[in-house]
């Protein structure tokens, strides 16, 4: 019927109509850009876009491969909200890949996690996120160099410039986290590293000032563009442009800073860059976006390409081709994707996997991937800003160094004379702020050069070199310092302790020598304690003082008992009781046998002299002993009152280099590294190779930091002797090791050719006739602190020396004083009947003493001693008397002899066995009967009992 023939119409139309949508949709490849360039005076990141899909579709004309359709979604603000919404939007369209943005950080980290989890490629021109999302499903694809790259630049143009200490400045904390491996560099090396975070107001003047204070002269700025050149405008205002300071900019937009009409050509200024110059498409790349640019921004000047334009051109060929690979092997087919679903794209592995294979060439190079989705082996060009604009100097292809000889060239002011400021050659005065001119310096060259002047006749204007060296050669066969100066024509005339070396004799000339010297070690000292109050006893050690004590007692003890156990040292004291006592005597009592070593070893002998062998043996052994001491101690006491002993552990250089424990260097870029490098002798080479080799730098940057270093750390210093001996004359913990390594002359420099050179020989031949060149040496080397080292002649000693022996000699009147008022006192108390006190009595005897009366008086009186009686005595009988040590002696002893054995009996302490025999033998202590057998037994003249002592 005719109703069903048209129901029939209308389901082939439709069908038809279906399938041909469904096979023009397939005809394009459709692909989403996520924007957040503003529209007037953009990065052309929009343009760039639109360029490289204009160019792929002529390509595709010719083939069946579908063509290229972009979607570009804007963002206003890096929101992570508006983002993901845009991102959802985006899917239901059905889209390969999403390409950006290029300066939102937040929103390229949700783009990455929304499309990880959709499996749709994400293609991000922005440098890394910090910190990083963990896609367990899915990675997404970077085209912006690594962080660790970068940081690995860095660090190698810092090790390529030797450069140890450096600055950091940071626009954002997350710079921090961006140049991790350069901070962990610093720390292995242990070179210094400060960093300065710019604070909300961007204002970098604060840091600058604090840097320039702090005298550090590399700086890296980690910031935009446009904060990075504020920065560096900063420094211009405030002086720091000279060459020594060197800029390094770790952002890749470097070449749009704009840096000639801001800083001079001399400045030394680095950065990055990833762009191919010399790309087919880069001139109608760089073409197109800078007509674009006059046409929407015509009131500034084009800057130049961005990265980020460039980096989306690139990124759109790579997905084209990666696109176009996997169509090869399997039909695509694009699908609808929704945010609220658990759908995925069931190609997105697939082309993910292509993507991380594509290798091309675009307009930042050679376009390669890691399996992780992060750029490899690409060329990182190193530029520098030169009068000419912006000049490559070096090359990374990846993480590794090309090898090219390069140097930057540095460039100095135009002066009269050129000297490094180190005393005492170049000195500036204390008042030199309100001076000007040559009145601010002062020092021997100084004062050498104003002869020269008076001479010659001619004016002179004296500049400090501005890097602070004397100069060495470069690998580029330029010259850095004075040497520098002089081979450009910048300086006429360079004064200083400049050694005369074949190396800078073939670039410029020399004058003739006005002072001889040689390389030096210098290392410091460790005196040993300086002579004390009781420096008396330092010859002997307290051990051998404690021992020497013991040594004493000892030998008292033993004398003490041989002299008992002997019988030869028991004697009839006096001849007048020869026949009429029975009592021997021995004179070695306690007391007497710890005094008579004593007068043996103070050399004065004693009364008392030994009788037996065996004393005698003991005498002699104890007199050997303290002759052999008291020898030693004369010899040794001199050396230890006048002489401060020296502890160096080093005596030459060969002992210096035979030893890893005390660190050695010089001065980095001098002539004492320059002898060490091209010295052919073999510990001068094993030196070099310490030197070279060592970790952290043995080098320093100057004489005083090496003088500094020596006293504050194990380390020996190579310097010339001059100043050597100057700086030994200011500290006297220095001292030179050794003798000269080398003969060699300080002369003047001047320009290869110049015609000045006679005069200023016969000048210096003259000064040198007339002594002045010595005069002056003489002015400003002489006139230190410390003594030299040839004068160390004897010198009368002082009571710091030897003041403690006078301290012993008051100590021993005041105990000798005490003790005789003690035994006054006592013998008073024991001895005395009058009734006049004590006190009186003493008074009385100092009063004879002031008087100088003679040296005799009356005996004092006795007390009786008194006993009580025992009751089992017998009575004693008329010729009978007792002692006071318990023995009877009785006999037909005639009345004065038993009257004086009573009257000794009576002196003598109870229970002693000791008695006096008689006033005239007061020095004999000891008394015991004589044995039987004796002339008084034979006469009838011994005791009839004794009591046996107790």
């Amino acid at each position: 019927s005719p109703s069903i023939l048209y129901f029939l119409i209308i389901i082939l139309f439709t069908t038809t109509c279906i399938i041909l949508k469904s096979k023009q949709r397939q005809m394009y490849c459709f692909t989403a850009a996520i924007l957040d360039d503003q529209m007037e005076c953009s990065r052309g990141e929009r343009l760039a876009i639109t360029l490289a899909k204009n160019h792929i579709n002529r390509l595709l004309e010719l083939s069946d491969n579908p063509k290229l359709e972009i979607d570009i979604f804007e963002l206003l603000r890096d929101s992570e909200y508006e983002t993901a919404e845009t991102t959802c939007q985006i899917l239901p369209k059905g889209v390969v890949a999403i390409l950006g943005p290029s300066s939102s950080p937040a929103s390229a980290s949700i783009i990455s996690h929304i499309c990880g989890e959709k499996e749709v490629p994400h293609v991000k021109v922005a440098a890394e996120e910090i910190p990083k999302w963990q896609y367990l499903r899915f990675t997404a694809l970077n085209l912006h160099p690594s962080n660790t790259d970068i940081s690995h630049a860095v660090t190698s143009i810092l090790t390529f410039f030797n450069r140890s200490v450096a600055c950091l400045i940071c626009a954002k904390a997350e710079c921090l986290l961006n140049l991790e491996k350069l901070l962990r560099q610093f720390l292995i090396s242990k070179d210094t590293l400060s960093i300065r975070m710019l604070d909300s107001s961007q204002d970098s003047t604060p840091l600058l000032k604090e840097i320039r204070d702090d005298k550090i002269v590399t700086i890296i700025i980690d910031a935009s563009a446009l904060v990075s050149r504020s920065i560096l405008k900063k420094a211009v205002e405030l002086g720091m442009t000279s060459v020594s300071y060197k800029y390094i900019f770790t952002s890749l937009e470097f070449p749009l800073l704009q840096l000639d009409e801001l800083i001079e050509d001399h400045m030394n200024i680095l950065g990055f860059s990833i762009t191919d110059s010399n790309h087919l498409h880069f001139s109608d790349f760089v073409y197109n976006l800078n007509r674009s640019w006059q046409e929407n921004c015509a009131h500034a000047a084009y800057p130049g390409p961005a990265l980020s334009s460039a980096l989306l051109f690139d990124a759109v060929h790579v997905v084209v081709t990666a696109v176009h690979q996997l169509n090869r092997s399997q039909e695509i087919a694009i699908r609808s994707l929704s945010c609220g679903s658990a759908q995925i794209w069931q190609h997105g592995t697939s082309l993910m996997n292509y993507l991380r294979m594509v290798e091309l060439e675009g307009l930042t190079g050679h376009i390669e991937f890691s399996s992780k989705g992060q750029r490899v082996n690409y060329v990182l060009k190193i530029v520098q800003h030169s009068k000419e604009g912006l000049r490559e100097v070096r090359q990374m292809l990846g993480v590794c160094l090309l090898l090219e000889a390069f140097i930057l060239m540095l460039r100095f002011s135009k002066d009269c004379d050129v000297s490094p400021q180190e005393n005492p050659y170049v000195m500036l005065k204390l008042n030199h702020q309100q001076l000007e001119g040559n009145e601010r310096y002062e020092g021997f060259c100084v004062e050498m050069l104003q002869e020269l002047s008076n001479l010659l006749r001619f004016k002179y204007k004296i500049q400090l070199v501005a890097d602070g060296v004397y100069g060495v050669a470069e690998p580029n066969g330029t010259w850095t310092g004075m040497i520098g100066e002089l081979v450009t024509r910048k300086a006429d005339l360079a004064v200083a302790g400049l050694t005369i070396t074949a190396e800078r004799e073939k670039v410029i000339d020399f004058s003739k020598p006005f002072m001889t010297l040689g390389i030096s070690i210098l290392y410091r000292v460790h005196m040993s304690r300086k002579p004390g109050y009781f420096s008396f006893l330092d010859p002997f050690s307290p051990g051998v003082w404690l021992f020497m004590v013991l040594a004493y007692l000892a030998v008292s003890c033993v004398l003490f008992l041989i002299a008992r156990l002997t019988p030869y040292e028991w004697y009839m004291p006096h001849s007048c009781l020869k026949g009429k006592c029975n009592m021997l005597v021995n004179q070695y009592s306690l007391g007497n046998s710890l005094w008579f070593p004593v007068g043996g070893f103070m050399q004065q002998g004693s009364e008392i002299m030994p009788r037996a062998l065996s004393t005698r043996c003991v005498t002699g052994v104890w007199w050997a002993f303290t002759l052999i001491i008291i020898s030693s101690y004369t010899a040794n006491l001199a050396a230890f009152l006048t002489v401060q002993r020296m502890d160096v552990p080093i005596e030459s250089v060969d002992d210096l280099a035979d030893q890893t424990n005390i660190g050695y260097g010089t001065i980095q870029g001098g002539s004492t590294m320059t002898f060490f490098q091209n010295s052919r002798y073999q510990t001068y080479q094993r030196m070099w190779n310490y030197m070279h080799s060592k970790q952290p730098s043995v080098f320093v940057k100057s004489t005083d930091e090496g003088i500094a270093r020596v006293l504050k750390s194990n380390y020996a210093f190579l310097l010339e002797s001059t100043m050597n001996e100057y700086h030994r004359q200011r500290s006297c913990n220095l001292t030179q090791i050794g003798s000269l390594l080398d003969t060699k002359g300080y002369g003047i420099g001047l320009p290869i050719g110049s015609v000045f050179r006679n005069e200023f020989d016969l000048a210096i031949l003259q000064l040198q006739e007339n002594n002045r060149l010595e005069i002056l040496k003489r002015k400003w080397w002489e006139g230190g602190k410390c003594p030299k080292e040839g004068d160390h002649g004897a010198k009368g000693l002082g009571m710091e020396n030897i003041g403690g022996i006078f301290v012993v000699l008051i100590c021993g009147l005041f105990v000798a004083i005490v003790i005789a008022v003690v035994e006054f006192i006592w013998k008073m108390r024991q001895s005395t009947e009058t009734e006049i006190s004590v006190c009186q009595e003493m008074l009385r005897e100092v009063r004879s003493i002031v008087l100088c009366q003679e040296s005799f008086q009356a005996r004092r009186k006795r007390r009786f001693i008194r006993t009580r009686p025992s009751n089992t005595e017998p009575p004693l009988t008329g010729n009978s008397r007792a002692l006071s040590n318990g023995k009877l002696y009785a006999g037909h002893l005639t009345d004065s002899i038993s009257q004086h054995l009573a009257h000794s009996a009576a002196m003598t302490v109870r229970r002693c066995t000791h008695i006096r025999v008689c006033p005239e033998c007061r020095r004999f202590q000891g008394l015991r009967p004589r044995p039987m057998g004796s002339p008084l037994q034979r006469r009838g003249l011994a005791p009839h009992s004794t009591t046996p002592p107790f």
